[in-house]
């Protein structure tokens, strides 16, 4: 594959298409960029210097840019182009519903169908979150957070499930980087991971579910500033970097 997880911290599970098109690598090299902050949100985004340093032309670049508007990643302004979305505070909490309900559906699925197959996978995703916080790299305690969710709802499944987790994966990015204080994400890995796991060891899914909604909870009241917590910082200003030629991306080992 031209895109690797690696480059950019986004789930392996968005980055998976069937013999890609160049519409399709564009709307994931962009995806990309936007996830790992190298397009910032709220920028404008000029067809002609992006279709130049894609090294694509206009056509494709459109319609890629038009997929990524309705998963409102990319933001049509009418007579002034497109630019990055911003998650404002006040979306927050929708924000999460939508992630309780896949979440929570994937949690039941799981339970369902008996659990025990998916937990190596979470145990091993709940580690590398933990590995990751024991360091100071704000972005990669990110992704390890949001892999973790992905793997959830990836064991239950549910192909559908899964895309709609990788859209809501990019926006909650978005959301953390819409923040006024800049990218920020707690300092200590909430113990809710270890008691959703447990309460699926246990086959709990009213357990699990609630976990779940306390893990949530929490990140909405520090997302919209009602709760201060110690937090790993990064300078969003200093991710941003101007994007690879496609023609380099495919040239990138797998």
């Amino acid at each position: 594959m031209p895109i690797t997880p690696a480059r950019s911290g986004l789930p392996a599970s968005v980055l998976r298409v069937a013999r890609p098109s160049t519409v399709d690598l564009i709307a994931i090299e962009l995806r990309n960029a936007i996830f790992s902050g190298a397009l910032a949100v709220g920028s404008q985004l000029g067809e002609v210097d992006i279709a130049t340093q894609l090294g694509v032309s206009r056509g494709p670049l459109r319609e890629a840019t038009q997929r990524l508007v309705q998963e409102g990643v990319l933001t049509s302004l009418p007579g002034r182009g497109l630019r990055v979305s911003v998650v404002p505070p006040e979306d927050i909490p929708d924000l999460y519903l939508a992630r309780r309900a896949v979440e929570g559906e994937a949690l039941r699925c799981l339970v369902a169908a008996g659990a025990a197959s998916t937990l190596p996978a979470l145990e091993t995703a709940l580690d590398q979150l933990l590995t990751a916080s024991e360091g100071d790299d704000a972005r990669a305690i990110g992704d390890a957070d949001l892999a973790f969710h992905q793997v959830l709802v990836d064991a239950a499944g549910s192909r559908r499930l899964s895309q709609a987790m990788a859209t809501l994966a990019i926006q909650t990015r978005i959301a953390s980087f819409s923040a006024k204080d800049g990218y920020a994400v707690p300092a200590t890995v909430s113990p809710t991971f270890r008691a959703l796991l447990d309460a699926l060891v246990a086959g709990d899914v009213d357990a699990a579910v609630a976990a779940l909604g306390r893990q949530f909870d929490d990140a909405v009241a520090r997302l919209t500033g009602v709760r201060d917590v110690e937090t790993v910082e990064t300078d969003t200003a200093a991710l941003t970097a101007p994007l690879m030629p496609l023609d380099q991306l495919a040239a990138e080992p797998e």
